[in-house]
C-alpha cells in the first residue's frame, strides 16, 4: 500500500507541559523585557542601548531553561540569540536621535523579514522552527512528530509559502516605517509605531492561523482522494 499521501497521527499532547513552555516563553521573552526595559528608561534614566541590553538577559534565560529542561539548544532559541544581538547592535548604532531611534525600530524588523527571506536558502526555513515551538508541546514525541511532517510536499511548501510572507511583508512594514520617520512629526511617529509594530504582527499572526487550517484542510482533502483511488484500484484489480 502506498502511504506518500497519508500523514501520521499526531501523538497525544502533555498539555501541562506545552501550558508551562508557552507561560515561560511568554513571561520572560516578552513581558519581563518589555517591563525591565520601562522600568530602567522611565524610572531610573538609563540609556535606551543600556536599558535594552539588560532587557535581553531575559530571553537568555528562557534560553537556558529550556536548554536544561529539553537538554537541547533548538533552532528557535539559536535564532531568538541572534535577533537579540541584532536588536542590541541595531540600538547602539542608532542611540543618537529620536529620528534614529524610530528608524532603528524599523530596522529591527526589516533585519527580521531579511533573516525570513535568508532562510528560504537553507534546509529547512524559519517558520519551521516557530511553527515546532508553538505548535508542539516540545516533548520528544511531538517534536519527532512534526518533523516528520517535513517528508510530505504540501507541509515543505506551506513552511516556506508562510517564511516568504512573513519575510516580504516585514521589509514593506519596516521600509513605509522609514520613510514616515521623515514625513511626520517626531511625536506622530511616535503615536502610530506601536500600532503599525503590532498591527502588522497580529494580521501576520491571524493570516498563519488561517493559512495553516487551509492547508491542513486541503491535505487532508488530498490523501482521502488517495485513499479512495487506491481502494478503487485495488477492489479493480
Amino acid at each position: 500500500m502506498s502511504t506518500a499521501a497519508v500523514q501520521p497521527s499526531p501523538p497525544a499532547r502533555s498539555g501541562g507541559a506545552a501550558a508551562i513552555g508557552l507561560i515561560l516563553t511568554i513571561a520572560l521573552s516578552i513581558v519581563a523585557p518589555i517591563v525591565t526595559y520601562n522600568t530602567l528608561v522611565d524610572d531610573h534614566g538609563w540609556s535606551e542601548a543600556s536599558a535594552l541590553l539588560v532587557s535581553g538577559v531575559w530571553p537568555v534565560l528562557d534560553s537556558a531553561i529550556m536548554v536544561a529542561w529539553r537538554r537541547k539548544l533548538d533552532e528557535f532559541a539559536i535564532v531568538t540569540l541572534v535577533f537579540l544581538a541584532i536588536t542590541a547592535a541595531v540600538s547602539l548604532v542608532g542611540a543618537n536621535s529620536t529620528r534614529a531611534l524610530l528608524v532603528k525600530d524599523s530596522a529591527v524588523t526589516g533585519l527580521f523579514g531579511l533573516l525570513c527571506l535568508a532562510t528560504l536558502l537553507a534546509p529547512r526555513p524559519l517558520m519551521f522552527y516557530f511553527g515546532r515551538k508553538f505548535g508542539t508541546d516540545g516533548t520528544p514525541a511531538g517534536v519527532a512528530y512534526y518533523n516528520a511532517l517535513w517528508r510530505f510536499e504540501g507541509f515543505r511548501n506551506a513552511q516556506r509559502r508562510m517564511t516568504l510572507v512573513w519575510g516580504v511583508v516585514y521589509l514593506i512594514e519596516a521600509a513605509v516605517r522609514i520613510v514616515l520617520s521623515y514625513v511626520l512629526a517626531t511625536s506622530t511617529m511616535v503615536s502610530i509605531s506601536p500600532f503599525m509594530i503590532y498591527g502588522t504582527l497580529g494580521g501576520l499572526a491571524l493570516w498563519t492561523v488561517k493559512f495553516v487550517k487551509r492547508t491542513k484542510a486541503e491535505g487532508e482533502k488530498r490523501a482521502a482522494a488517495a485513499a479512495a483511488a487506491e481502494q478503487a484500484g485495488s477492489s479493480a484489480a
